[in-house]
């Protein structure tokens, strides 16, 4: 049998990670169900601190995800944990930015607060391996 699955990415502050994420990659915030968080809270089985509002609206505190435009890529899902990113990450993604574009996409991103890490070339392939704004390691080729 062959599973589906998301990718989840440890943030200390996972709505504004995701956005970054969401902007970089050109996908979009999956949309959260306001009502749906308010009612759960009303009936008890949520509290006001399992939320909070980011960008006007009323989210669970415990992360936010991005989706692919089409969905065709695996749900990102940025979870709320309590510690900083300490050490080097095991997994990555590898972002397919086409060659023409690695340079321009290594500005827009550092722009955004983004850090190169190195530049690294396989035989005719090159990477640049910058780290998003909590030191999460990404790709770029």
């Amino acid at each position: 049998m062959a599973y589906e699955f998301q990718v989840t990415i440890d943030s200390v502050a996972p709505h504004p990670l995701a956005d970054w994420w969401a902007e970089a990659l050109g996908w979009e915030r999956e949309p959260t169900d306001e009502a749906f968080i308010r009612r759960m809270v009303d009936e008890g089985h949520a509290t006001e601190s399992d939320t909070v509002v980011h960008d006007g609206r009323l989210v669970w505190a415990a992360g936010g995800a991005i989706r692919h435009p089409t969905g065709s890529a695996p749900r990102v899902l940025f979870q709320l944990v309590p510690e900083p990113k300490t050490v080097k990450n095991r997994v990555h993604l590898d972002v397919r930015v086409g060659p023409e574009n690695v340079e321009a996409e290594v500005a827009r991103l550092t722009g955004r607060g983004a850090t190169v890490l190195h530049h690294g070339q396989q035989g005719p392939y090159r990477w640049v391996t910058i780290a998003d704004p909590e030191g999460n390691e990404l790709c770029l080729t």
